[in-house]
Formats: C-alpha cells, sequence, structure tokens
C-alpha cells in the first residue's frame, strides 16, 4: 500500500521534492507515524517550523476557539485580534512595527519592497538603482525575486529574466568594500540552514551592523528558521545584537499548524508603505493570529529558548563524541545542528535512510549535511534514544 501511495504521488503531484520513502500519518509531540503505524522521532519540524512539536494541544486548542468567532474577513476591514497579535510580537522582538504575511517568501519579499522603497524616499537613491547586499549560498525563498540573487544553480535554472538589484558577496565577509552610494540594505541570515547549518565567525552580525549604520543602510535579518528559540535564543541575534532594523519570521510563528509570517521594521521604514503599496488577503487573518499570539505565549511560558540552549549543548556534544571517520565536522546553536559527513565514504541521503530504518527521521542538505533541528519540547531522555541509533547508524 505504501509504495502505490507514492506511485499515486508521483503520477499526480509535481516532482519538486525528492523525499524519503515513508508515508507519515500521525503526529503526537516528537514523535511521526506512517501508514504502518511504525513510530518515528522527528529530527527535521518540518524545516523548524515545528518547534513547539506536533499537534500541540494549546496551538489546537487557540485555532478551534478562534474558529467559533470569526476566519478570514481579510483586511479590508478591522479586527478584533490583529493589534493583539502585532503589539505582543512587537515587544517580544523589540521591533517598532509589524506587517503580517503567511509563508517566508512573502514576508522576504515584502522586506525587499520596504527595503528599496525606504531607500528611494527615505536615502535618496536615485530610481531603480537600489542595491542590496545578499550571501553566497542564502536561501531566502523560491519566488523569482529570491531565486535572483541565490548561488545555486539549481534554484535558478531556466526561472529567468531575474530582475537584478542585489549583489552577492562571500558568507562571513566584510561589506565595507562592496558599500556604494545605491546600496539600501543588507539581506543575511544569521545562521544558513539550507547551505547545511553555516555559521559565520563570531562578531560578524555585529560588524555588519556598525557598517550599516555608518553609511546608511538597513539591516535585514532573515530568522524565519533560526527565529522562536531555535538557537537557544529567542532570535539568533540576540546572541550579538540588540536587534536589526528589519526582521523577518515565519515557520515556528505557526505554531507547526498554520503558514504564517511577518516582516518588522523600524517606523520610519514601516512607514513607506501606505494604503495600496502592499497587501495580503490572508495576512493578518484572525486564526493566523491567534495561532501566532499562542505560539508566542507557549514560547516564553515553556521557556522554549532555554530549553533548547540547554539541550542543543547536550545534544552537540554527544554527536561530538561520537568516535567516526564519516563525520567531517558537527556545528550549530541551540537544538539546530548540522553534521558534515564526509561524501567520499558515504552520502548524506544513505545517511537519512538508515537513520530512517532506526526510526529517527531527518533529511540531507546538499548532499553532505544531515541537519537535526528537532522540537524544542524534546527530552534529554529521547535525545539519547537518538543519539544512540545515530551512533549505530554513522560508525
Amino acid at each position: 500500500m505504501t509504495y502505490d501511495l507514492i506511485s499515486l504521488e508521483k503520477e499526480y503531484v509535481a516532482q519538486n521534492y525528492s523525499p524519503l520513502p515513508i508515508i507519515l500519518s500521525k503526529g503526537d509531540g516528537v514523535w511521526l507515524w506512517d501508514n504502518k503505524n511504525n513510530k518515528y522521532l522527528d529530527f527535521m519540524s518540518a524545516y523548524s517550523a515545528v518547534s513547539c512539536g506536533h499537534l500541540n494541544k494549546r496551538i489546537k486548542a487557540a485555532l478551534y476557539k478562534q474558529l467559533e468567532n470569526i476566519d478570514i474577513p481579510s483586511r479590508a476591514y478591522y479586527s478584533d485580534i490583529l493589534a493583539i497579535y502585532a503589539e505582543k510580537l512587537c515587544k517580544l522582538t523589540g521591533m517598532n512595527r509589524m506587517l503580517p504575511m503567511n509563508t517566508g517568501a512573502e514576508a522576504v519579499e515584502t522586506a525587499i519592497k520596504a527595503a528599496r522603497k525606504w531607500g528611494y524616499e527615505k536615502k535618496g537613491i536615485k530610481k531603480n538603482k537600489a542595491v542590496i547586499i545578499v550571501f553566497e549560498n542564502n536561501f531566502h525563498g523560491r519566488t523569482t525575486t529570491i531565486c535572483g540573487f541565490s548561488s545555486e544553480n539549481l534554484y535558478k535554472e531556466n526561472f529567468g529574466p531575474f530582475d537584478g538589484g542585489f549583489k552577492i558577496i562571500p558568507y562571513g565577509s566584510d561589506i565595507e568594500p562592496y558599500i556604494d552610494d545605491n546600496v539600501c540594505a543588507v539581506l543575511v541570515e544569521p545562521i544558513q540552514g539550507e547551505a547545511g547549518i553555516i555559521t559565520p565567525p563570531n562578531g560578524w552580525i555585529r560588524k555588519i551592523q556598525k557598517s550599516c549604520k555608518d553609511n546608511n543602510i538597513l539591516l535585514m535579518l532573515d530568522e524565519i528558521q533560526t527565529g522562536m528559540g531555535r538557537t537557544g535564543k529567542d532570535f539568533c541575534f540576540q546572541y550579538e545584537i540588540d536587534k536589526p532594523d528589519c526582521l523577518i519570521l515565519g515557520k515556528a510563528l505557526g505554531g507547526g499548524i498554520y503558514p504564517v509570517s511577518a516582516f518588522l521594521a523600524r517606523k520610519d521604514v514601516m512607514d513607506v508603505f501606505t494604503a495600496g503599496t502592499h497587501g495580503s488577503t490572508f495576512g493578518g487573518n484572525p486564526i493566523a493570529c491567534a495561532i501566532a499570539i499562542e505560539s508566542i505565549n507557549i514560547l516564553k511560558d515553556e521557556k522554549l529558548s532555554e530549553k533548547s540552549l540547554e539541550n542543543g549543548e547536550y545534544l552537540k556534544n554527544k554527536l561530538l563524541s561520537i568516535k567516526s571517520n564519516i563525520i567531517r565536522q558537527v556545528r550549530g546553536k541551540g537544538l539546530f545542528i548540522g553534521v558534515e559527513i564526509d561524501k567520499n565514504k558515504v552520502s548524506a541521503r544513505t545517511i537519512c535512510e538508515n537513520l530512517m530504518a532506526e526510526g529517527i527521521l531527518s533529511k540531507e542538505t546538499h548532499e553532505t549535511v544531515i541537519r537535526f533541528a528537532p522540537p524544542l519540547i524534546i527530552s534529554k531522555e529521547e535525545i539519547d534514544w537518538a543519539v544512540e541509533r545515530i551512533e549505530k547508524v554513522i560508525i
């Protein structure tokens, strides 16, 4: 039956993913079950979206409660919950204002539009000359604009022409040599997720912020994957700076149940948006707001950032203690860990398939890295259970 369903999906669904050969049918907390009732520990969290665990009872309750009242009235009207959500998110992040969207890519597109408009209207850049500095091996989404400034050819091939306006430089490098009068913003991930959990040099984000302030440039941080406790703090930028000029969130903001994203910024940046200049049919709808509010409440009430920091170090040290000639490096912060393997000895895909056979679900990144990012509610006992099986596969 499993392979009949896989064949059916291959026949009728676009093949833009390469899933492991498993059909999932149930989830609860850190665990998943396939359609044969085999149990697996989730070490992916839907690319960091399921930080609160699968089918979190508090998230479900918030969803059900909101569905008793109102669903999607659109932002053609005020709602009784958006302002409450906005205030809560702004206070959590330290930002002045937010603009609600649905997916991470939409929030990134919003940030790009804001940066360019701010560059023309506030900084005085000549029309259609604005430039945003981005970094090699970035991943900010799948739209044509975003693909256009990727350094991964697979993401761009035959999707052009692209609109330009981006300057791609090495991740971890000094931005000063690349700054000119047309640069309006720097868009960066504090840890590059899809590149393989790549961590920059210590102090790099702080250094970028200083360069941005010195040159009247916006620092825009993409924390779609690293935010909401994933790296051991509420937001990864808190390791080095007070706050950026602009912040992009998504994934875990939706509690693993619903697509919720947000663009947050200083007041003068957000003020470039006026009625009719940007929008979203579903962005900021009451269901999304209710779920996001509860996601924030869970983050604080259950101290998920602190758990991520403590258990992330625990998991990382356990992985570092494994004696294996396959492992080249273990890196990351909190429960956002990448294990780089020697592709000359075994492929990351093979490792993930073998982990699946042992009851652990992960996924390879760029053929050489295995991502370990379980829900933030995971316990040390569950980590021990996982490491015992990881060691069996990797040795």
